[in-house]
């Protein structure tokens, strides 16, 4: 497949469409991650928190594509935000992934009340790892606001934010702020961990498409612009999730999704406001 790419803020540019591998198990991460390549998939999505780094790496490794081929995105963990710390687990991410760099270096979550909530330190860090070529492009996780503002007011602003976005979840604050700094916006929890699949709008579209609902909700999230990564386990559903790139929403549909949306009241995931766990 012909995956779309947009372009970062740095010059580099990123695979709209990707493969995500939270909660694949270590032992399996291999095999999916294969699966994955196999079926077309270009951009990975991986973190130092899942633990499964290295399955990622020799399932590239052993893929028979060029290194350069496939886009790697990882996070650092919450237990590595003071910068020698996040130095050390950069390092360990290269050696866990068997690669010389990274394409996206995120910083898993800001921890706004832990670490004396200095969170632009590890920024820093992360700027430095970019300026040592350990990553092609940096950014973050999870960031609301005002956080990327602490970061924007350093001089170097994220590449990326990758937040929390379902139908349910539009989460249109923080998507505004990364526009308006030209920080590209990824998704995570697309599908709203499966809530949403059989929502009334979502199916009637579906339905009348000829698509399936997770094939629907999907090209919402292309059509608004995001990068996105589905995650599943199972070869079928990969190769479905990919196949979304030959059909268009109406406007008429997109505005029945947005309508979907639910506030706060629909946030699946931690506040990053207030979220502060430490492994």
């Amino acid at each position: 497949m012909t995956t779309p790419r947009i372009t970062l803020n740095d010059g580099h540019t990123i695979p709209q469409l990707g493969f995500g591998v939270w909660q694949v198990p270590p032992p399996e991460a291999e095999r999916v991650v294969a699966e994955a390549l196999q079926v077309g998939y270009r951009h990975i999505d991986t973190a130092q928190m899942y633990q499964n780094e290295s399955g990622v790496g020799r399932a590239v490794a052993a893929s028979g594509l060029p290194r350069a081929d496939v886009f790697i995105t990882t996070k650092v963990n919450n237990n590595a935000h003071r910068p020698t710390d996040a130095a050390a687990s950069i390092q360990r991410s290269l050696e866990e992934l068997a690669t010389d760099y990274i394409d996206l270096l995120l910083i898993h979550w800001p921890l706004p009340t832990q670490y004396d909530g200095d969170f632009v330190s590890t920024w820093e860090a992360l700027v430095a790892a970019r300026d040592a070529g350990q990553a092609r492009s940096i950014g973050v996780s999870n960031f609301q606001p005002a956080h990327l503002e602490a970061l924007h007011r350093t001089g170097v602003t994220p590449a990326v934010n990758q937040i929390e976005v379902h139908p349910r979840f539009s989460n249109n604050g923080p998507r505004a702020a990364n526009a308006a700094q030209g920080t590209v916006t990824e998704v995570w929890s697309p599908l709203g961990q499966g809530s949403v699949l059989t929502d009334p709008v979502i199916t009637a579209i579906a339905e009348r498409l000829g698509r399936t609902s997770a094939q629907v909700i999907i090209r919402w999230h292309l059509q608004r612009g995001d990068v996105v990564f589905p995650k599943t386990v199972t070869r079928s559903r990969m190769v479905e999730n990919a196949d979304v790139l030959d059909f268009q929403l109406t406007p008429e549909d997109l505005q029945a999704i947005d309508g979907m949306n639910k506030g706060e009241e629909g946030r699946i995931g931690p506040n990053p406001d207030q979220f502060d766990w430490i492994p």
